[in-house]
C-alpha cells in the first residue's frame, strides 16, 4: 500500500492529516501511503509501513471470516 510504482504519485498537499496518526509528529513527504482511495501521511517510512502492515493483517483476517462464514451458509 505504501506510495509506489503503480500508486500513481503521493504528494503532501493530497494528505488527510498533518500529523503522524502513531506519533503525532508532522508528516514528510517520503512516508506517504494511500488508504481507501485517501492520501495519508506518517513522520517516517516506519511508522507508515507499520500502518501498512496492521491493514493488510486486518483484511486478511477479515477475508478469512467472510470466507469461513461463506462455508457454514
Amino acid at each position: 500500500m505504501a506510495g509506489g510504482a503503480g500508486d500513481g504519485a503521493l504528494d503532501l498537499a493530497d494528505c488527510v492529516n498533518a500529523a503522524c496518526p502513531w506519533s503525532g509528529k508532522p508528516i514528510t513527504a517520503d512516508s506517504l501511503t494511500r488508504y481507501r482511495g485517501s492520501v495519508v501521511g506518517f513522520c517516517n517510512p516506519g511508522c507508515r509501513d507499520k500502518f501498512d502492515q496492521a491493514v493488510a493483517m486486518f483484511e486478511a483476517a477479515l477475508a478469512d471470516r467472510a470466507g469461513q462464514a461463506g462455508g457454514k451458509e
